[in-house]
């Protein structure tokens, strides 16, 4: 065997290890044999020529490419990428490459310390003969937090913080005097001063924010949103930019705009809703009926690059945890001022239709108006109404000309909103419901896909201490209102989008105007033919060849013929699985899950910034302006997807600290329940009665060795061959629910 200089035996694995890392730590470098011996210490002529060999057989394998007749460097085009780290507490890091190719394994001492989100560059390593691909990361790009969250513990002569999920290698040391009063026991705020390094593999911050003692509920909301780094105070200087506001409407305003205060209007939402920022009108046109959908007009108030503007963009979401909301706008703004409150006189952005009885556009126009609503509604007051069997109303009385019930009527039940009566407003309402029947209908049948997922909520007492856990399901109430917010978006992204076709040979196409459309790609179409294959063993067909409508209309039949089965929750999964995320974008490709081929968000700019940036873009349109820069919009539309993302992890972060703390008292309890989730540490069910989700470990299984059939979604016995499956019903036994970690641990109850 070859010895180097050190005189220790040399295998071709040291070797291959050894040259592995000179490449990488040397990307752009080329390396001549002399050097290579050099730099590894070869001195004995066996040594370099087990060198020469292995540097060979890795430009064979593509690791390596040669530089003329006796030179090697590392193949930067196959080996060398840019993405994102993701960091694992188990150790099983991985690198998501830029291109969307498969998630590469990085183990921890190749992760330079990279953190979770970070931009990195790696190097492919060398596959190990029977090793999955590995990447080694050698270069740290940009850092996606700057802070951390966790527990303070104080020792005599230094603290560090332990943090949430133990997300870093080591503990975040912090020296005592930037502890700004924190004691031991404490949830705070870290800002990182000192990243690892070769020189130190410490990590040292200084503490921003004392939230206070762990349990209590404002400082465990706290810690949740700056644990994604999301603002949980309002900036002062934006307050006190929004008091300055002035809420008062000119009639020079009002002027320049169409009126509605007449109309009938009225806002329906959640009912511990405060920021109304949609309102519906309607009225009689002769034979059809006109339908405004009115939206805050937030962009009159908000101009860009004001100091709210700027906070509101840094923010770009509202975020919705269990008991509170986090605005993007300062609570003036979107709770009073822009707020459609009801017998408040509010101006407003409005996509006005004119529909027949099956709820075709005849006709449209997209203006800025000022409206009064009558009546705010909460979606069970609708509901209710909807479905009350002494009003529903004969077909002839629904064609009956507006101005016969215009007016109060006081023989009717109940107190007049305003000129009209309830006999009216609940005609109205059915009117609405109705036409967005028809919506939703024609929707389904032009290719939507259908996927009403259910979304749990809580029941929360004075002290954020949840005392009921639900799922909410969509009624006809919340679909009335979605249908005509979809139409509403829609409309306003083909008028922008669809440019006509020239009338004649000689005249150009008018040129795309810069705008942010919501767009969804197609699903991964691997993903879609292992949904079928696995559909095929509970006796379901699927397509995924042919159109795009064809293979949704195909995915629709599947969930409806999979509804109410004992497969239903495990299809719907999978099928899920298979959709791409939504986002926002300045390239329209359409929105696959909608069958829209243009699509965009206009509806909800209290909570939304891009649909801020879209009234901004309509009104600069409309007054003849050129095309917005597009680069400077997708950034932005980048920016909000990516926010958009983070919101939602926070919010599901809040739902399951809730969830563990409504089942800290049922330690011991049993109950019914159907696995959810499986993975290779264990397997995830959810409770019948309330649907809180939780694991139970691998380790808990000791019954047999369980292997992880992740194509069929299953864990199998190697010696009894006992299976568990996706949506199998289970009987689960509350084992552990620890708040500090967000986890509840159950245990299989044996028959």
């Amino acid at each position: 065997m070859s010895k180097h200089k050190s005189g220790k035996r040399l295998t071709k694995q040291r070797l291959v290890e050894m040259l592995q890392t000179l490449f990488q730590q040397n990307p752009g470098e080329t390396f001549s044999f002399k050097q290579i011996f050099r730099n590894l210490k070869l001195s004995t002529h066996p040594a370099k020529m087990l060198a020469v060999e292995t540097m060979d057989e890795m430009a064979w394998d593509d690791f390596l490419t040669k530089d003329g007749d006796n030179g090697y460097k590392l193949n930067l085009k196959t080996q060398v990428q840019e993405g994102t780290f993701i960091r694992k507490a188990n150790g099983k890091n991985s690198f998501q490459p830029d291109d969307g190719s498969k998630n590469i394994f990085v183990s921890e001492r190749n992760s330079l310390f990279a953190m979770n989100g970070d931009r990195v560059r790696v190097a492919m390593m060398a596959r190990r003969e029977r090793h999955m691909k590995e990447a080694m990361v050698v270069e740290i790009l940009s850092h996606k937090v700057n802070q951390a969250v966790g527990k303070l513990k104080v020792e005599k002569d230094y603290a560090f913080l332990v943090t949430e999920g133990n997300i870093f290698v080591h503990d975040v040391l912090i020296p005592k005097k930037k502890l700004k009063g924190g004691k031991t026991g404490d949830k705070a705020v870290v800002k990182i001063t000192q990243w690892p390094s070769k020189e130190s593999k410490n990590i040292v911050g200084e503490v921003i924010d004392v939230l206070g003692k762990e349990g209590d509920n404002n400082v465990e909301m706290h810690a949740i949103l700056a644990q994604y780094g999301l603002p949980y105070k309002y900036p002062k200087n934006v307050e006190d930019a929004a008091e300055k506001i002035d809420a008062g409407i000119t009639e020079q305003e009002i002027k320049r705009r169409e009126d509605f205060r007449d109309v009938f209007t009225c806002t329906i939402d959640p009912k511990d809703a405060k920021d109304f920022d949609d309102a519906l009108s309607i009225r009689r046109q002769g034979k059809l009926w006109e339908v405004g959908v009115h939206i805050a007009d937030v962009s009159h108030y908000v101009k860009e690059g004001s100091t709210i503007d700027k906070e509101a963009t840094k923010r770009a979401t509202s975020v919705y945890l269990v008991d509170r909301t986090i605005p993007m706008l300062p609570e003036r703004l979107c709770n009073f001022i822009c707020s459609l409150r009801p017998d408040e006189e509010k101006l407003c952005f409005s996509v006005i239709f004119t529909l027949d009885d099956e709820a075709n556009v005849k006709d449209y126009r997209i203006v800025h108006t000022v409206i009064k609503s009558n009546r705010r509604y909460a979606y069970e007051e609708v509901q209710e109404i909807l479905e009350d069997e002494k009003l529903k109303m004969k077909d002839e009385k629904l064609k009956m000309e507006d101005e016969k019930f215009a007016t109060a009527d006081s023989t009717q039940e109940g107190t007049p909103v305003g000129n009209y009566s309830l006999f009216t407003i609940h005609f109205y309402l059915k009117t609405l419901d109705r036409l967005a029947k028809c919506l939703r209908e024609r929707r389904f049948k032009g290719g939507a896909v259908k996927f009403d997922r259910e979304e749990l909520h809580f029941d929360i007492d004075e002290n954020g201490k949840p005392t009921r856990a639900y799922f909410k399901k969509s009624n006809d109430a919340t679909q009335l209102i979605e249908e005509f917010m979809l139409l509403a978006n829609r409309t306003v992204a083909e008028h922008i989008g669809k440019t006509e076709k020239p009338k004649a040979k000689s005249q150009q196409p008018k040129a795309k105007k810069t705008f942010v459309y919501r767009i969804h790609d197609q699903p991964d179409p691997t993903k879609l033919e292992t949904l079928r294959e696995f559909v095929v063993k509970f006796g379901y067909k699927m397509k995924t060849a042919g159109t795009k409508g064809a293979i949704s209309r195909s995915l629709n039949a599947l969930m409806d013929n999979c509804q109410g089965k004992k497969e239903q929750k495990l299809i719907e999964t999978v099928a899920l699985r298979a959709m791409m995320k939504a986002k926002y974008s300045t390239h329209n490709i359409g929105h696959y899950g909608l069958a829209f081929e243009y699509y965009t968000h206009f509806t909800s700019p209290i909570r939304r910034y891009p649909d801020t940036m879209v009234h901004r873009l309509l009104t600069k349109y409309q007054d003849g302006g050129r095309s917005a820069n597009q680069e400077k919009y997708e950034e932005l539309c980048e920016h909000c997807s990516d926010m958009e993302q983070t919101a939602q992890q926070a919010e599901r972060d809040s739902i399951k600290y809730k969830m563990v703390e409504f089942m800290a008292d049922k330690t011991g309890n049993e109950y019914d329940a159907h696995i959810s989730g499986i993975q290779s540490y264990g397997i995830y069910c959810e409770i019948d009665e309330n649907h809180c989700e939780g694991m139970v470990p691998m380790r808990d299984l000791d019954d047999d060795y369980y292997d992880f059939d992740e194509r069929n979604y299953c864990l199998v016995g190697r010696r009894h061959h006992n299976k568990y499956q996706l949506g199998d019903p289970v009987r689960i036994k509350v084992a552990r629910a620890n708040i500090e970690k967000r986890q509840l641990d159950f245990t299989i109850v044996k028959n």
